[in-house]
């Protein structure tokens, strides 16, 4: 039983966001302020590796559907507090970054368990719920792109050396779209229908957004929407943001295996929890439809600090590449990379203008003695 409660984690950030609209004032901000709770929590408590003693799926499911529907209620929320309260310049500002926060955890944690999910119903409205990140169409990147080409050149979620988050955002913000876009084309033209034909997904998501913008204008008008489509704005840059940390600097010849070494594992107590596993993603890379409660935590990898902490690492790139990635990927070169990923990785190594840690190589004993994971 308390491996099912643990998971409720979720639901207390997401309790503490209609706390602080219920207060309105100053308490707006409370549902961003446990963004630095929870980065505290997965700081300083040891690294999870457990695993869960959970069998039942309705009861596992039940943090993952209020996760996955609870920033769609939480930006009514804020349209509400909008309607009954003038809010300052600094409580809008709040309100939409505890939104944006929430929307992204536990909100997109949620929804991709769900769009992974073999049930039609669980399936669908995971797809849809993610139009609280300005998209709604992200899981036909996430299934038919990444999952294939994941550490490879192609892969959008796969960001070479050297490159900085403030670049590889942009392009991953873009490129889910672009590429989700082009996919669904692509199926109406195979069923014989144009590739703008009304059944593509994009127009039912462009009128899911126009009816639930009509409901936040009505509440707060064009301040509200404004507010709101910003809180999914953020939402959604720092989504792919966050894929920076998932795959960064792997390297894998197209056409080969996946495996678990292809994924940078975060196994913080409380992401683990906040995030339904998604850090712990290297099973998932392996099993996409195994649930999220039976993901096994990958041992043999290489510990990485909480994602959290790599997000603010980040955003200073010189303390990201000296103190995090680079030992890190030294290591994954010598130790996990085959003779064809250690070649594209010291090409990205020259191209970034790192350090040629390959001419010492003979110094590695274990040179990808762990290929085979």
């Amino acid at each position: 039983m308390i491996d099912y409660l643990k998971y409720y984690t979720a639901t207390l950030l997401l309790a503490a966001g209609f706390a602080g609209f219920a207060l309105g004032g100053d308490w707006v901000w409370l549902g961003f302020s446990t963004f630095f709770v929870v980065t505290f929590l997965d700081f300083v408590l040891p690294r999870d590796f457990s695993m869960r003693k959970m069998n039942s799926s309705f009861w596992a499911a039940i943090p993952v559907w209020i996760g996955s529907l609870g920033p769609v209620a939480m930006f009514l929320a804020f349209g509400w507090r909008m309607h009954v309260e003038e809010l300052s310049g600094l409580q809008l500002l709040g309100g939409t970054l505890s939104c944006g926060w929430l929307a992204l955890v536990p909100g997109i944690a949620a929804q991709h368990e769900m769009f992974h999910a073999r049930g039609t119903i669980t399936r669908t409205v995971g797809r849809y719920a993610q139009f609280t990140l300005l998209d709604g169409m992200r899981d036909i990147e996430h299934v038919v792109y990444h999952h294939i080409d994941v550490s490879t050149p192609h892969d959008l979620s796969t960001a070479p050396r050297g490159t900085s988050i403030y670049k590889f955002t942009p392009r991953a913000v873009w490129g889910t779209i672009s590429y989700a876009l082009k996919a669904e084309s692509e199926a109406l033209r195979k069923r014989g229908l144009s590739g703008w034909n009304w059944r593509h997904r994009v127009w039912k998501i462009v009128a899911l957004q126009i009816i639930f913008q009509s409901l936040i204008f009505a509440m707060a008008g064009w301040t509200g929407v404004f507010c709101v489509m910003s809180a999914m704005a953020i939402a959604k840059v720092w989504t792919e943001s966050f894929s920076y940390f998932q795959h960064y600097g792997q390297t894998r010849v197209p056409g080969t295996s996946v495996g678990r070494r292809h994924v940078w594992n975060h196994l913080g107590a409380i992401t683990r929890l906040v995030g339904f596993e998604l850090t712990n993603h290297a099973d998932h890379h392996m099993n996409s439809y195994q649930p999220y409660y039976k993901l096994v935590p990958h041992r043999e990898g290489i510990e990485m600090p909480s994602v959290f902490v790599c997000f603010l690492a980040a955003l200073i790139p010189p303390v990201w590449n000296e103190f995090i990635i680079k030992p890190a990927l030294k290591r994954w070169d010598m130790e996990y990379a085959t003779p064809g990923e250690r070649k594209l990785a010291r090409e990205q190594n020259i191209a970034a203008g790192w350090d040629d840690w390959f001419d010492t190589a003979e110094s590695w004993p274990k040179q990808g003695a762990r290929i085979g994971i």
